[in-house]
């Protein structure tokens, strides 16, 4: 773990991430000591800095220590966070921020093959996500909601949950974007309110017009989810899963997702463990 440069694992606990969660942070997978879809997730870090208020990270800096964290892995996963740095009590912003960068690498999840190829099972969430358009979007410090919904199963057979907003449509998963298909047209949810949005489902939507599909951002209800002829979820580590079950139905399995499948495969942002 690296924190401004430093190899340590203490932090101050007038740390604004710590107190407030007034801060950003970024999951990227790393492939041969190399952090993957670097330039979208810097992208992505920079425009919630700038939502935030919050200085940005030098990006060559960054880059820098995250090779120095990575070097000689073959394959892990490498969480940066951005916090706005100590602060006195209170709300209001430091006169002088002095941001806080902490960079940690963490095991790769070992995920089965079985999750790519005949889906996984899923669950609707009783946590709802608070709308409030100012943070919709971007990856903040800020989820109770996430940690909330996540423990609302435990064991192995649920893989992942659902979360409505506060009207009842469907956003997102705990750790993953969604998409439903219906007929030959792919459909993800509209994160105007809330949400995060996610590099792979950037990457999944941009991948899906160079096929030829037709794409389409809008409000999706519970009951069009569950009518949809195919559903999945996405993340830059799980890369995409489709749905088997969700609650007390069985999803459909579309063509379009295992396109998606190999287009991402034949990327290398899909590694299937055998």
């Amino acid at each position: 773990m690296l924190i401004n440069g430093i190899a340590t694992d203490r932090l101050p606990a007038s740390d604004r991430g710590l107190q407030y969660g007034d801060g950003l942070f970024e999951t990227i997978a790393v492939v041969s000591g190399e952090p993957q879809l670097w330039a979208a997730h810097i992208t992505r870090l920079t425009t919630g800095c700038e939502a935030l208020q919050l200085p940005p990270p030098d990006n060559e800096l960054l880059l820098q220590e995250a090779r120095q964290l990575c070097a000689e892995i073959d394959k892990a996963i490498l969480k940066i966070i951005i916090t706005r740095g100590s602060g006195g009590r209170g709300y209001r912003f430091p006169e002088a921020v002095e941001a806080t960068r902490l960079l940690s690498v963490h095991p790769w999840p070992d995920y089965p093959r079985t999750h790519y190829q005949h889906g996984i099972t899923a669950m609707v969430c009783d946590t709802r996500l608070a709308t409030y358009s100012a943070l919709a979007g971007i990856k903040h410090l800020n989820r109770l909601e996430q940690v909330l919904a996540r423990n609302e199963w435990q064991g192995s057979d649920i893989h992942e949950g659902l979360m409505l907003d506060s009207h009842g449509n469907v956003i997102e998963g705990t750790m993953s974007n969604l998409f439903i298909i219906e007929g030959d047209t792919l459909i993800t949810p509209d994160l105007g309110e809330c949400g995060i949005n996610g590099i792979m489902r950037e990457r999944v939507l941009t991948l899906a017009a160079q096929l030829g599909i037709t794409t389409r951002i809008e409000i999706v209800s519970l009951a069009r989810l569950k009518a949809a002829s195919g559903c999945f979820v996405t993340n830059c580590i799980i890369g995409l899963w489709p749905l088997r079950t969700l609650d007390d139905i069985t999803c459909h399995q579309a063509k379009i997702t295992q396109d998606l499948i190999q287009a991402l495969r034949e990327q290398r942002l899909i590694t299937i463990a055998t």
